[in-house]
């Protein structure tokens, strides 16, 4: 039996089509006919392609013809004769907005749970179709976020001060926001971690040891998005607050300091209150209950958080604290002032959309 010559495949197509073999969303039939064009690409006979792909010699001859007159677009499914099924969309969204019900005993619904639910109870329909429909309606039922609701009765006066010396600090003054991060574990692995290599990711050890923690105090300049001032301590009472305060105050002499904060009970101690009153050059302006977001050293511990600390090896709190100092040092050389971009009128608007006073 004679064999097929080599199938000649148009410029471009090989790439396409093994990148399409790879492909994981393709169609599983668009996937096998590929590898058959691959495979008569390398001229091999269509008995032997036929076997690797689990097709008959007949098949694989005409897939071949087929990619020889419309090149790979002609590798796809032709319609399918009569009518297309209808889709009850309405039902689909419905369902998928309502929670399972109890006998289901999930949360929330897959694409796959929904699919059978529905063709239960006489609408069938694929989890396919039903995975298309959430994609074009944007619902995404295995997504979950949190919010915080703010009770504070001064909440407006408070977003439009602390807003207000974001957009608008006042002359001959500078501008700090201050908090603390609590509770920052010293972790050291029980093994060496192993080191990225080509193709393979940096991997560590699921468990580790405990060596302590520290409490790291931070104050970020507004204006040069600097780290100004910073501390480690065992506790964060407000002896240890009273003490960075008086660090942030140094680190900023002679000059009006504005001091954003958030509205933890250390940061208003009686302790604190009677050093301000003796240091009137410095005013502290306190965000929103349950509306941390609004202070941008947040933004910082982020920041430390996911370069320094979470993916670091400490085998001691004095290892960690000295990390920690080392990041900020080297972090001061390339940081760049964080802009606030929404008004207080904007924060106001949407927090009153969300049906609440303060929504993060």
């Amino acid at each position: 039996m004679s064999v097929a010559a080599p199938l000649i495949l148009r410029p471009g197509d090989g790439a396409r089509l093994r990148e399409l073999t790879r492909s994981s969303t393709a169609p599983a039939g668009h996937v096998q006919r590929a590898r058959m064009v691959l495979l008569a690409a390398e001229g091999l006979p269509n008995a032997e392609i036929g076997r690797r792909v689990g097709m008959t010699r007949q098949t694989v001859i005409a897939w071949r013809a087929r990619y020889q007159t419309g090149g790979i677009d002609a590798l796809a499914d032709l319609p399918r004769s009569g009518r297309p099924p209808v889709i009850d969309e309405s039902a689909v969204i419905a369902s998928t907005l309502n929670p399972p019900p109890q006998q289901v005993g999930v949360t929330h619904w897959s694409a796959r749970l929904l699919s059978d639910h529905l063709t239960r109870d006489g609408m069938p329909v694929s989890f396919a179709e039903v995975a298309r429909i959430w994609r074009d309606w944007g619902l995404q039922p295995h997504r979950a976020e949190t919010f915080k609701f703010s009770t504070d009765p001064q909440l407006e006066a408070k977003i439009r001060d602390v807003v207000g010396l974001y957009l608008e600090p006042p002359a001959n003054a500078v501008v700090v926001c201050v908090d603390e991060k609590s509770q920052i574990q010293a972790l050291d692995r029980t093994a060496p971690l192993l080191p990225m290599r080509f193709d393979d990711a940096e991997k560590r050890t699921h468990d580790y040891r405990r060596h302590g923690t520290t409490t790291l105090f931070a104050a970020l300049e507004v204006a040069t998005g600097k780290i100004t001032a910073d501390a480690c301590y065992q506790r964060h009472t407000n002896g240890e607050f009273l003490a960075f305060l008086k660090q942030v105050a140094k680190a900023h002499p002679r000059v009006k300091l504005h001091v954003v904060a958030d509205n933890y009970a250390t940061h208003n101690h009686p302790n604190v209150r009677a050093w301000l009153a003796k240091n009137p050059r410095i005013t502290m302006h306190f965000t929103p209950t349950s509306a941390s977001w609004m202070n941008m050293v947040e933004i910082f511990f982020g920041i430390i958080t996911r370069q320094a600390i979470r993916r670091g090896t400490f085998t001691s709190v004095p290892d960690l604290i000295g990390a920690i100092r080392i990041f900020i040092d080297a972090y001061n050389e390339r940081c760049q002032p964080f802009a606030w971009t929404k008004t207080a009128d904007q924060i106001l608007t949407k927090a009153a959309r969300a049906g609440s006073p303060a929504r993060t």
